[in-house]
């Protein structure tokens, strides 16, 4: 199951719509004949792939894979399907599969005479796709918020430049972790007054618009046609919305997981007071500035008790600044 695990987590195996599985394929004594791992949407499921690198020697085997077997026909088949047509044996998994679209490869192999045996390093194999799970089970994409401010909250000077605050290390660092989401958010008011470009770059080079994440951009006022948003570096959608639960639903159906909110203190306000802020990544630089914007606007909070509570996970330096990165506690947590 460690090597399927390591496959799935290949840096090759995008993330996206489709969850990261990796397949290990043994002979009865024991031998790999074949592994595989899932490339992302529209590519062979990691169980295919193994099938085919093990070709006839699949008969009698024992497929180990990180995600239950779909039972799913969608951009390819269902898997459960392939590995009985295979004549495996044995199917050992981690994670069951919280899709409900998709559940039901297990039920459909045992009910054809092959062993099964659930929940081998389920949480490994569930660390591997955390906004998938987060988003199949909830119904709408999981949301981390990005800030960065001075040492005393602030996100822009009094005379309103926001330019550089943090560290080219941090900045650098900003745009390998939007590569690893779905969606970038941002409000007309922060396109209006930053003309932001929000699309990722390595070493200064934009990279493919295929690997982009999809910008969004929430408001009713229109965006300017010769804002950066809207130079074909990635694609870009306006949400005329103003209500986060009405723009997540819109994100959902476009099979949209895990959104990194970027927007200004009035979009991160909403998020939050409508309790759709699931994860914080805090970049804190060692400056002060005494006035300003503050990273959050008005968000509902009145008193201490009221306070929105969160689990710290990671501190890390980052260049000259401190990058905090935490979960929001919800009721059931605390």
């Amino acid at each position: 199951m460690r090597r399927a695990l390591a496959l799935a987590a290949s840096p090759d195996a995008r993330t996206g719509p489709n969850p990261r599985v990796g397949c290990v394929l043994l002979s009865p004594d024991g031998e790999v004949v074949g592994e595989g791992y899932h490339h992302g949407a529209g590519h062979p499921h990691a169980e295919v792939e193994a099938l085919r690198a093990a070709g006839g020697r699949a008969r009698g085997a024992t497929a180990v894979v990180t995600l239950e077997p779909c039972d799913h026909t969608g951009r390819t088949g269902p898997c459960s399907v392939a590995l009985l047509d295979a004549g495996v044996a044995r199917v050992v998994h981690g994670q069951s599969d919280p899709n409900p679209v998709a559940a039901g490869g297990a039920r459909r192999l045992a009910g054809a005479g092959v062993e099964v045996v659930g929940g081998v390093l389920a949480a490994e194999a569930e660390a591997l796709n955390p906004a998938w799970t987060f988003a199949v089970t909830h119904g709408r994409p999981f949301v981390t918020w990005k800030a960065a401010s001075t040492l005393d909250g602030r996100v822009a000077a009094a005379d309103g430049s926001s330019r550089w605050i943090t560290s080219a290390e941090a900045r650098a660092e900003v745009h390998r972790f939007r590569a690893g989401v779905d969606a970038v958010i941002v409000g007309i008011g922060t396109v209006l007054e930053d003309d932001p470009h929000l699309a990722v770059r390595r070493g200064g080079v934009v990279l493919p618009r295929e690997v982009q994440p999809l910008r969004v951009v929430v408001g009713r006022r229109d965006i300017p046609e010769r804002a950066r948003v809207l130079d074909g570096a990635a694609p870009t959608l306006q949400v005329r919305e103003h209500d986060p639960a009405t723009v997540l639903v819109a994100l959902r159906d476009l099979d949209v997981q895990h959104v990194l909110l970027e927007g200004g203190p009035t979009l991160a306000a909403a998020f939050v007071r409508a309790g759709l802020v699931d994860a914080v990544r805090w970049y804190v630089a060692p400056a002060l500035l005494g006035a300003g914007a503050s990273a959050l606007g008005s968000a509902g909070i009145n008193s201490i008790a009221d306070a929105l509570r969160l689990r710290i996970t990671e501190v890390a330096r980052v260049g000259d600044d401190v990058r905090i990165d935490a979960r929001v506690l919800r009721a059931e947590e605390d």
